[in-house]
């Protein structure tokens, strides 16, 4: 174990736990995607969007569903005056929450970093969302960051990290000049900072695999590699929603299809026991699929918001992830919950899933 200070990001704020159930450990967090809100305040649907945006937020944090934790994935708003708003049932739960920045939170009045500062200024143990350093990220990209999580307060090393990758990108209105600078991928200058992240984890706390310690990462637009994954489906192996189909835009590198690549091979290489990826953005999808290069499991959110495209079909929901714990067996377990109460594609996200 390395004789630094302790590896610990939030030394102001509670530790995050798993909950004791029955001799059994678990952790529920409920994936939220693609909000949207504040399209067209001046139609009368925009505002009816974004109530029926808030009664589902308000549903899944009011208790029923045995919620740990809340992941925002990306794509908060549309307009940029309602992201205080998005957030207050949340805050009223008292639950803990972080975010990523998508496409959309970058845009002529709003950016990823002004959004991570507004939520800072919210009640300060409540958030975990963090900016990454000044060199990590790329143009408008700071949100790079990791979250522990311990199996007990007593413990010394945390059980499982949930991983958050900023995929940049922007959305700018039509008839301004955008920001060449802001493209879709997750930076390179990423790949250096999982490495020694990484390192200073094995140091402190053991290897990840030694210690059986899980990781989860999400980042809001896909990987480019999962273009091609969603080109052989197997509806028995992924099931779930798969109404979007992935070309220019839908996954991140859009141009060339090559410069996610380090980011890609440095996370799957340095980050072990990565149980999957888990993106939002192509609001009609919401599968699982094995990603062959690296051998890992990716799933897409569950398009949570009434903004943003979709279908009268497609529904809206949350992707909710539950770890639970016995011994030193470790069980991850994924589905999506569609307002109105159906629960559909659940899987086992472990080393046997897509094989």
């Amino acid at each position: 174990m390395g004789e630094d200070k302790p590896l610990n990001p939030y030394p102001d704020h509670p530790v995050l736990t798993f909950k004791d159930s029955g001799g059994k450990q678990t952790f529920n967090t409920a994936v939220f995607s693609d909000l949207h809100f504040g399209e067209n305040p001046w139609e009368h649907w925009g505002p009816e969007h974004d109530a029926s945006s808030m009664g589902l937020i308000e549903e899944v944090v009011s208790g029923g569903f045995a919620v740990d934790y809340v992941a925002i994935n990306g794509d908060f708003i549309t307009g940029e005056s309602k992201y205080l708003l998005i957030l207050q049932p949340i805050i009223d739960s008292k639950l803990p929450f972080l975010s990523t920045g998508g496409n959309h939170d970058n845009s002529l009045y709003i950016t990823h970093k002004s959004e991570i500062e507004r939520e800072q200024s919210l009640p300060p143990t409540q958030s975990y969302t963090r900016i990454a350093g000044e060199d990590i990220g790329g143009a408008g990209g700071p949100g790079n960051y990791w979250v522990p999580v311990y199996k007990s307060g007593f413990n010394s090393s945390p059980a499982l990290v949930l991983w958050f990758f900023d995929s940049r990108g922007q959305n700018m209105p039509p008839g301004t000049e955008g920001n060449p600078d802001i493209k879709d991928w997750v930076d390179e200058s990423v790949v250096k900072w999982i490495e020694s992240e990484t390192k200073k984890m094995d140091e402190q706390w053991g290897g990840a695999e030694e210690q059986g310690r899980q990781a989860l990462a999400f980042t809001h637009i896909p990987p480019h590699h999962i273009q091609a994954v969603s080109e052989n489906l197997d509806s028995s192996k992924n099931p779930g929603q798969h109404a979007d189909v992935l070309g220019a835009g839908a996954a991140q590198d859009g141009e060339q299809k090559t410069r996610n690549q380090p980011f890609w091979d440095s996370l799957n290489t340095n980050v072990k026991n990565l149980c999957a990826v888990i993106s939002g953005h192509d609001h009609g999808n919401e599968w699982c699929a094995r990603e062959p290069t690296q051998d890992v499991i990716f799933c897409f959110d569950k398009h949570s918001g009434y903004g943003g495209y979709t279908r009268d079909s497609w529904g809206h929901g949350v992707r909710q992830v539950l770890f639970t714990m016995e011994g030193n067996n470790v069980d991850v377990e994924s589905w999506i919950w569609v307002q109105g109460g159906e629960e559909r594609a659940r899987v086992k996200l472990n080393v046997n899933y897509g094989k």
